[in-house]
């Protein structure tokens, strides 16, 4: 454990589920605090059904928020923490997956309607579709940020929609924009789909060969966003934790800089980060995504409610 000389007050805060206790995120330096003084909402869901190829994302949240309690509070720029950060306990799995992607929309709703922030810690991919539902019961004009290795716009995939393959599918079956960033594997019937469909992206091998731009998204595109996180958009030399890692991916300093541009001139509305399968014995990956995380509370943070000084 590293050392704590940090003026917060620590204290850490857990819940128990199914016999598991699950800290909250970065709760070894935070004090418990009231749901509606906070404007982030991690919603932990564990949910494995459809991966098809490496297995383990069922395990993801509980890596992140245990790799979170060995964050330093302070970002580089400020303390992302001031703007309250609250902990759900994790989302009943349990059940077809309609049923689960229900309650994901029921929990993410929640907290939509308290004007807060809510953040979906995966699980598989296909969990997304849960909270696109939600966000899009409440915000008449959003679009969806990916980034990702895969376009995941297959209609189904090993005899089923709700597939972590089709998830940005059922996107598009909601009418909401999206645009795509990371991308370096897709089917043909994507590629065209994408093409009929006229869908933005800025696929990895464009950024590998040139840059980050400063402005990504098209004038055109919604002002409020939510953004889905796939780590394996990540490349495989920083994120092997993951089931269907692609060569070619985002560098740290790519992924930070294009988060930074999606965000200029949009509201995040909520994101979600998933498909992280911890590899036991290799915290780097786990402890990755947890920094990722906070990093975006804080790059979101500013811009939503700047910290007095």
């Amino acid at each position: 454990m590293k050392e704590r000389n940090n003026p917060i007050v620590i204290q850490n805060s857990t819940f128990k589920i199914n016999n598991s206790f699950f800290p909250g995120f970065l709760s070894s330096e935070l004090a418990p605090t009231p749901p509606e003084s906070c404007l982030f909402h991690v919603i932990p869901v564990p949910y494995e059904k459809t991966v098809s190829y490496g297995t383990g994302t069922r395990t993801g949240p509980l890596a992140i928020l245990k790799s979170s309690l060995q964050l330093e509070l302070f970002d580089g720029i400020g303390i992302p923490a001031e703007y309250g950060i609250y902990t759900h306990p994790q989302v009943n799995c349990v059940g077809k997956a309609e049923t689960v992607l229900k309650r994901i929309t029921d929990a993410v709703s929640n907290v939509l309607n308290l004007n807060k922030i809510p953040v979906i810690l995966g699980g598989e991919h296909t969990v997304s579709a849960g909270a696109f539902k939600a966000v899009k019961a409440h915000f008449k004009d959003f679009g969806i940020v990916q980034f990702d290795a895969h376009a995941d716009l297959r209609d189904t995939y090993h005899g089923t929609s709700l597939s972590h393959a089709c998830v940005m599918r059922r996107a598009l079956d909601m009418d909401i924009p999206i645009y795509q960033i990371g991308v370096r594997s897709l089917s043909w019937e994507e590629h065209l789909l994408r093409e009929e469909r006229h869908i933005g992206h800025l696929d990895a091998s464009a950024i590998g060969m040139a840059h980050v731009p400063g402005l990504i998204l098209p004038d055109d595109f919604p002002k409020n966003i939510y953004i889905t996180f796939d780590v394996d958009g990540l490349d495989p030399s920083i994120m092997p934790a993951t089931g269907t890692p692609e060569p070619g991916g985002l560098s740290w300093h790519q992924a930070v800089s294009a988060l930074s541009s999606v965000l200029r001139a949009r509201k995040v509305v909520g994101f979600d980060v998933v498909e992280l399968a911890p590899i036991p014995g290799m915290h780097a990956p786990e402890f990755t995504v947890a920094r990722l995380i906070y990093n975006l509370f804080g790059m979101i943070g500013r811009q939503k409610r700047p910290p007095q000084p």
